[in-house]
């Protein structure tokens, strides 16, 4: 990775063109694990196929998980005779039947039947099982990827448990009523570039600012990985950590995760916001907001839905501003803090090396 104090950020022509937006499908998100779902929301009914898509409108990669008692299985949701969609709903089957030519599969994905093939030749091949698709449990979440090494992404979860193993995460409850989708008029990277630094806060966020410790603002990163630590001056809610953490005795408010390239965590005392950034087109952005409380009271007394709304609002007026100057002639690309900008080198490097090799 380049020298900090002397690397520069990426050229804005990522940011403009169609084309590298394009080539970052198949070079930054097909090799990824990304987000697909919460087991226990997918799985709350009787309903044991759940259709889902790895990043819908970008991959747009068609997938099912299936349930069986404690066993959990991912394959393609496309029929291996003419593409069509196995399910477009959560339903409860015992076999997989394709609705459009009758095509059978067992709930592993194996080829079972099909109708008028008998004069077929090297018939069936194991091309005409579903093929199976890589994904990862944490908690309750779901992971999935086209391409992954579900090894390497372990190593990232062992990373979120060393600081997040105290939180009863699985207990949380999740709060549709709060959950909401922003549109953002910018490229998605520029998104995560906002949010993977400090920087910024005193000058945008009055709110945030607040409670936070700005002179004690940390941030780390790891493979994969960049985690922001928010303080607070004492007075504050915190964390409660147990004997052995490695955060005790600190006044932490705040973990902010990213995980390479889109979804974020951002943990507080009142519990846990997921934000998944869903690339739309080269300049514009999808960023759903899921909320999963832990305490109720605590998130009121915060304002957890306000203070994130006046962020989110905040964060898109900047965001779109840059998408909006480096179209400017005058500009191409700029220099990193070493001290406030950590993460966002971390991630632009990233890039260049998944992109440019």
């Amino acid at each position: 990775m380049s020298d900090i104090r002397s690397a520069e950020t990426l050229s804005s022509e990522f940011y403009r063109s169609t084309e590298q937006w394009e080539q970052a499908k198949e070079t930054i998100f097909t090799p990824s694990f990304l987000y697909v779902g919460d087991r226990q929301q997918m799985f709350r009914g009787d309903e044991n196929i759940y259709p889902t898509w790895i990043l819908e409108h970008y991959l747009d990669e068609p997938i099912l998980f299936i349930e069986e008692g404690d066993t959990l299985r991912c394959v393609s949701n496309v029929c291996t005779h003419r593409g069509f969609l196995l399910h477009q709903h959560p339903t409860r089957a015992k076999k997989l039947i394709c609705k459009y030519h009758g095509r059978q599969f067992d709930t592993q994905g194996k080829f079972l039947f099909m109708p008028e093939f008998q004069e077929a030749e090297q018939f069936p091949r194991p091309c005409d099982d579903l093929a199976s698709v890589p994904f990862v449990q944490w908690r309750q979440f779901l992971f999935s990827s086209v391409s992954g090494n579900p090894e390497i992404f372990q190593k990232t979860i062992a990373r979120l448990e060393s600081r997040l193993s105290f939180l009863d995460i699985d207990s949380f409850s999740f709060d549709p009523s709060l959950s909401k989708t922003y549109n953002v008029h910018a490229h998605w990277a520029l998104y995560c570039d906002n949010y993977l630094e400090g920087f910024h806060i005193p000058f945008v966020h009055n709110d945030l600012n607040s409670i936070i410790d700005y002179g004690q603002y940390e941030t780390e990163y790891y493979d994969n990985m960049v985690l922001q630590i928010g303080y607070s001056d004492g007075s504050g809610f915190c964390f409660d950590f147990p004997e052995g953490h490695p955060d005790r005795g600190r006044h932490v408010t705040a973990y902010y995760y990213w995980l390479y390239p889109n979804f974020m965590l951002n943990f507080y005392p009142w519990g846990v916001q997921l934000n998944i950034v869903r690339p739309m087109t080269a300049n514009f952005t999808k960023v759903e907001f899921l909320y999963y409380i832990k305490d109720r009271a605590i998130f009121e007394a915060m304002q957890g839905d306000k203070l994130a709304e006046k962020t989110e609002r905040e964060d898109e007026f900047v965001v779109e501003a840059v998408q909006r100057g480096l179209r400017s002639r005058f500009y191409s690309s700029g220099r990193f803090s070493p001290r406030r900008e950590k993460g966002v080198h971390y991630f632009h490097e990233r890039i260049k090396q998944d992109m440019y090799g």
